[in-house]
Formats: structure tokens, C-alpha cells, sequence
């Protein structure tokens, strides 16, 4: 089939905007994440792939391919392992690792910084700055181009910054920041 008629695929595209890099940034991942994304990477590659290759070929010699359902199932999900390997190699070769242990004597925001803050409501809410592959606001960690995370880069202890939010704007006071190894686990 010609390319023409072929629609390219940007991983990107697809998805959701707090995960999208800004264009022409580095992606920044603390050493746990470029790990997760690189064990990701192989057990794609080395084990999935290579088995379900394995199952396509024995469905294709079965016959009829039209009605086959191990063949069509297969050849979906291969096109989806093989979107997922070309997004995670993309984000690899992109990925600039920082480890927030390698930081120290350092009182302002950066990535890979510990941040507690307090709101106006004068509750403390304590946030880790992470790359965007490895963000779970529910668990803390808040990827570095989120709108939380830009007010407080640069930010030092005890200053106030304001977090523009759609409903106005929210004064935070920093109350700490720390470099220290980020918790991951669920």
C-alpha cells in the first residue's frame, strides 16, 4: 500500500496534555522512571512482541484470515505494542535524567524537589516535582511543566507564590523544600 494512504501516527498526539512534552524540551525523569520506562521498554520488546509474533504466524497457518480471530486480534495488538515501543524509545533517547539526591545544599525549587506548602486554607500539602511519564497528583507527584509545578520553580522557603488556577488565584506559601529520594510506590 502506498504511504499516501497511510496515516502516520504522532505518539504524541494522542495523549492527554498534562503528559505531552513541551516542544523542543528535554524529558526530565528522575533514575526510578527512566528505569520504569526502560523495563517497559524490554519486557515489550523481548517478551510480548516475540510471543505474539509467534501466535499471528501459527493463526496465519490456519487459513482463512478473515474470520480468524487469534490473527486479527494479533496483528491489533501488535500495532499497539509496536506504537508503545516506538513512544517509549522516543522518550528514552529524549529523557534527561536528574537525580534529586545529587542536589543538596539547595533551598530552591527545582526538578526532582520535595515541596510542602501551605494554602490559604491552612492546610500543608506536601508535592515531589517529577517528568511527565512518571505524574500521580493523587499520590504527590506533579509533573515538572504542570501549572503547580512552574509557580513553584524557583520558589524558596518561605516565599509566597500564586498558582493560577481557573477559578482565580491561590496563594501558597512554601514551607519546605528537600531533595531526597521520591517514594513511588503504591
Amino acid at each position: 500500500m502506498s504511504k499516501a494512504f497511510v496515516k502516520e501516527i504522532d505518539d504524541e498526539e494522542e495523549l492527554e496534555p498534562a503528559q505531552q512534552l513541551p516542544l523542543g524540551l528535554k524529558n526530565y525523569i528522575t533514575p526510578f522512571g527512566y528505569q520504569c520506562l526502560k523495563d517497559e521498554l524490554d519486557q515489550l520488546w523481548k517478551v510480548e512482541r516475540p510471543a505474539l509474533v509467534k501466535t499471528i504466524t501459527w493463526a496465519a497457518s490456519n487459513g482463512d484470515r478473515s474470520e480468524n480471530g487469534d490473527y486479527i486480534y494479533g496483528k491489533k495488538r501488535l500495532r499497539e505494542i509496536d506504537r508503545r515501543i516506538r513512544f517509549l524509545s522516543k522518550r528514552l533517547d529524549n529523557a534527561e535524567v536528574i537525580d534529586p539526591l545529587q542536589r543538596v545544599n539547595c533551598d530552591q525549587v527545582f526538578f526532582g524537589a520535595t515541596v510542602t506548602v501551605c494554602g490559604e486554607d491552612g492546610n500543608e500539602r506536601t508535592y515531589s516535582i517529577v517528568g511527565v511519564d512518571e505524574a500521580d497528583p493523587g499520590r504527590g507527584l506533579i509533573s515538572w511543566v504542570s501549572p503547580l509545578a512552574r509557580a513553584l520553580l524557583k520558589a524558596r522557603e518561605d516565599e509566597v507564590v500564586i498558582l493560577r488556577i481557573p477559578g482565580g488565584a491561590e496563594e501558597l506559601v512554601v514551607v519546605e523544600v528537600a531533595y531526597r529520594s521520591i517514594s513511588f510506590a503504591g
